[in-house]
């Protein structure tokens, strides 16, 4: 019988000689210690402890218990305060949609990776967590002839059994297949060989090479790109709770060729084909979420800090409180593409909204998902079938059983938390988990697999677990095995005792995976003989006071030991894979475990964030609304408390000009607002008092001034470009933010450019903010109805003993162009540049200023047609959203009047409307 006590340690550090270890002192007999009652779940993604947890969720929450804040008024009023500061009057409430209860939510899980990126940037290949790739292969496949540009593409990744499946039509700069691949971030590329150097290389091809110089490319050929090979592997491969996909994809020829290809490499590099109907096949088309471009995500810092990329001030550093592999990844996915249909949003909203009422719900779902393993990646492997049986393989198929084993021992404490549950979407996972599919292979593995056998963190703790995993008396060769194994540890133990007696010395048993088996001793109180160890002992390593060593006799029984361990793992092989045979047809209510674990997660995230910081419930109408809004990034910097600021764009004021001196502000404010839509859009609370979005299909930024050695373009090459993507894909749905055009060229080009930039995104009713230095700009005010001024405020303040002047920022955007002048030099002032040579520039910019400022007026027609125009769509607005009483509906309008006649009055028609009160 196994007798090693509290002396055998078990070093998983990187010296083996190491004190830290832990104790071992389990026996097959008697395994009480090894049950779930002591059993602590693995290491989680970006994991908080469960006292941290509590604490930080008290310090940020009221006496009541888990709230987030919710407008103290009504929506209505909070967003005719916001309009009225930008002299604009609305009625806005929320539009109570239909709830609808689904089973799953609309989205897809997806590895946490890098920062897409449009241009690849120095050091972008980091060792950042959320670098990891998503997709280990991606096949990419274009039409040929009249079908050019149709892409198909097929990614798998081999440690998550999904088969994601798209097929859409791209423009000329490939931009959705960029952005595609910028997202999956897959190790290996497989293109058709016909597209590669061989078929001297399509436009395709090039662009993909040039945006990912250190992806591995395969030119795979032509002929594997076969539709109806890959239809059929489809029908042979995919589950049959996913059997609908089948319809979508018959004729998806594209992609079905791109899936061809794939399988069929997959299974040559990787020695082992997938079980039949086994795996998780999704179509997945490009108009189901926002598509944020990869520079764009890069701009806004979506997934990786610009600075520090193992940082986590991004947005998904701020958001990311998940527990388990399957919620990081399905939050960063939700990042990246995030949803755009409004009842699957407010669906999402409702679940956030009661883990935060609810606390007992809040904390006991967050200990029961905490101890989940990535189930996507245990999935993946017990749907593999290897074409070899190594010792290797049969250790890990163990492994993976023990591991399925204690993830549906998990499942009932999941069940019994989410009992009480009251929004559509935690319902519906809560009967997804009623499936009796999950006690049925739980019962089948308890037949063959011991009751108190489960997961264990330490190799050694494993190892004890993988040899006793099978009950005694299953199989007679197994049990003959695991007595010749104890007799062989228990002489190891007695070994150690024998020699710690034989020298006197205080020696205990050790174990690490590299070394098995050795002797460790601390040196304290004890003196070695001529100061150094007998020369038995061999193989010695030193850590401070601790000396770790073997002898010829301890490595002898280590090898005998491990022979036994082959052959019980061999056994056990055998045995286990005779009851997945039995399991198999089963076992895909998994995909569903895992799809309601990743979401559960990720919701639990987004509630833990809005604990932690002031978040508001967003709402959804045609206006983009925002009360004392607060960049979430900077908000979470220690230390750092952002101004916060309104933000106020409708149909009738869709194109925002912000001005401002350097360092005012401008481009933190324009990250705020697109943080702040990909945040509601993806179901989460906001910062700021109150918030109302319009969805957007895109999100397009253009920020920066950087030169790009890599593709050898100019601050103003890379300007061009992107403003180009924008001009050429931009919708009437779009967010757009443009910050500092046409810096790289002179004046008079950048003005134009600008201009007439402006001019063509006018023509569209997307919501555009457009930050720049040229004041000539604001003159569009007065051209065009829609545009509208702001600017970041500064103040002066002049010093009584030395008279000198200095800018203080107040960071607060309000109403009109900004009155600053010669900004550029006040900035050059805080420099060590002379004086008398700041003096000269003030004087030389002075007088080029009055050669060429000249006010624009708008003739009174055209101020009245402005009034007029404001006045129509305050009206329309009204009409659409309004949720006022009468009365104040009344109020409201009788407003509406005043201001349109004081309008007119400025514009010099003084008239009033001929209407009747009622």
């Amino acid at each position: 019988m196994l007798t090693l006590d509290n002396s055998t340690e078990e070093v998983t550090t990187g010296g083996d000689a190491s004190d830290s270890g832990q104790t071992w002192a389990a026996s097959p007999v008697d395994r009480g210690g090894l049950n779930e009652a002591t059993s602590h779940g693995p290491r989680s993604t970006s994991s908080i402890s469960s006292g941290s947890s509590r604490q930080s969720l008290d310090g940020g929450c009221s006496s009541s218990g888990l709230r987030a804040t919710l407008p103290p008024t009504g929506p209505g009023k909070l967003m005719e305060e916001l309009a009225g500061q930008f002299h604009h009057g609305v009625a806005v409430g929320r539009i109570n949609p239909s709830v609808v209860a689904t089973t799953s939510d609309s989205s897809s899980f997806r590895s946490h990776v890098g920062t897409p990126r449009l241009r690849r940037t120095p050091g972008a290949a980091g060792t950042h967590p959320a670098q990891t790739p998503l997709t280990d292969h991606t096949a990419v496949v274009e039409g040929r002839g009249l079908a050019r540009g149709e892409i198909g593409m097929a990614s798998l990744n081999l440690k998550c059994p999904e088969l994601v499946l798209c097929q859409f039509a791209d423009t000329g700069t490939y931009a959705k297949v960029i952005t595609k691949i910028h997202i999956l971030v897959p190790l290996e590329i497989l293109m058709p060989d016909t597209a590669s150097e061989k078929g001297k290389g399509t436009k395709l091809f090039k662009l993909i090479t040039e945006n990912f110089p250190c992806v591995a490319f395969t030119a795979i050929q032509r002929k594997y790109f076969n539709e109806r090979k890959g239809l059929e592997y489809i029908q042979q491969l995919c589950a049959p709770e996913f059997g609908t996909v089948l319809m979508e994809v018959q004729a998806k020829y594209y992609c079905l060729a791109a899936a061809a290809a794939l399988l069929k490499y997959l299974e040559f590099i990787q020695n082992s084909v997938y079980a039949a109907k086994s795996l998780k096949v999704s179509f997945k088309g490009s108009e189901q979420t926002t598509m944020i471009d990869s520079a764009s995500a890069t701009n806004l810092e979506l997934v990786v800090n610009n600075r520090d990329h193992r940082s986590e001030h991004s947005l998904l550093g701020v958001l990311n409180h998940t527990k388990t592999p399957g919620g990081a990844r399905r939050l960063r996915s939700n990042i990246l593409e995030p949803l755009v249909d409004v009842d699957t949003i407010n669906i999402r909203l409702d679940a956030v909204h009661e883990l935060l009422q609810d606390e007992d719900l809040f904390f006991g779902l967050k200990n029961a998902i905490g101890h989940f393993l990535d189930i996507d990646q245990l999935l993946s492997v017990l749907v593999q079938i290897p074409k070899q049986e190594t010792v290797q393989v049969a250790e890990a198929k163990i492994t993976h059983v023990i591991q399925l084993k204690h993830t549906l021992d998990l499942v009932p404490r999941l069940r019994m938390v989410l009992k009480n549950c009251n929004t559509a979407l935690l319902k519906a996972y809560s009967t997804s988990l009623e499936d009796t599919r999950f006690d049925l292979i739980l019962e089948q593995i308890k037949t063959v697999i011991n009751d108190d056998t489960t997961y264990l963190k330490g190799s050694l703790n494993m190892r004890t677990q993988k040899c006793y995993a099978v009950r005694p008396n299953v199989n007679e060769f197994l049990d003959i095995a695991r007595r010749a194994y104890t007799e062989i540890v228990d002489d190891i133990a007695g070994l150690v005792n024998q020699m710690g007696e034989k020298y006197g010395f205080p020696m205990r048993t050790s174990f690490s995976t590299a070394r098995g088996f050795f002797i460790q001793m601390k040196l304290e109180g004890v003196v070695l003989p001529g100061g150094n160890l007998p020369p038995e002992f061999i193989k010695v390593s030193k850590l401070k006071n601790n000396y770790g060593f073997t002898t010829a006799d301890l490595m002898k029984m280590n090898d005998r030991c491990d022979e036994a361990l082959r052959e019980i793992f061999h056994i056990s092989y055998v045995v286990i894979c005779q009851l997945l045979s039995t399991v198999h047809e089963h076992i895909h209510c998994l995909y569903k475990l895992s799809d309601a674990v990743s979401m559960l997660d990720m919701l639990l995230s987004l509630a833990n964030a809005c604990t932690i910081s002031d978040y508001v419930r967003p709402e959804f109408t045609d206006t983009l609304a925002i009360k004392q809004g607060r960049h979430p990034i900077l908000e979470r910097m220690a230390g750092q408390q952002p101004v916060s600021n309104n933000s106020y764009i409708s149909e009738g004021s869709n194109f925002v000009i912000i001005t401002g001196p350097n360092m005012s502000g401008k481009s933190t404010y324009l990250k705020q607002v697109a943080l702040c839509q990909i945040m509601a859009q993806i179901g989460s609370f906001v910062p700021a008092d109150y918030a109302s979005f319009r969805v957007a299909d895109q999100i397009f930024t253009r920020i920066g001034v950087d030169d790009d050695f890599e593709t050898n373009s100019s601050t103003f090459m890379l300007e061009m470009k992107e403003i180009s993507y924008i001009i050429h894909n931009a919708s009437d749905r779009s967010l757009i933010i443009i910050d500092e055009l046409g810096r790289g060229t002179g004046a008079e080009e950048g003005i134009g450019l600008c201009h007439s930039v402006c001019e063509f995104l006018l023509g569209l009713k997307a919501f555009t903010l457009f930050a720049t230095h040229f004041l000539e700009l604001c003159q569009l005010e007065s051209l065009y109805p829609n545009v509208e001024n702001q600017h970041m405020e500064v103040q002066h303040t002049r010093s009584v003993d030395t008279d000198d002047e200095s800018v203080v920022y107040t960071y607060l955007l309000s109403r009109g162009c900004s009155e600053e002048r010669h900004y550029g030099l006040r900035a050059a002032e805080m420099t060590a540049l002379p004086s008398s040579l700041i003096q000269e520039a003030k004087i030389i910019a002075s007088n080029v200023s009055q050669q060429l400022l000249a006010k624009h007026h708008s003739d009174p027609e055209t101020q009245r047609q402005r009034a007029v125009y404001h006045l129509a769509t305050r009206l329309l607005q009204a009409a659409r959203n309004s949720r006022l009483d009468p009365d104040s509906l009344r109020m409201y309008l009788k407003g509406l009047r005043k201001q349109y006649e004081a309008e007119l009055q400025a514009a010099g028609q003084p008239e009033s409307m001929d209407t009747e009160e009622e």
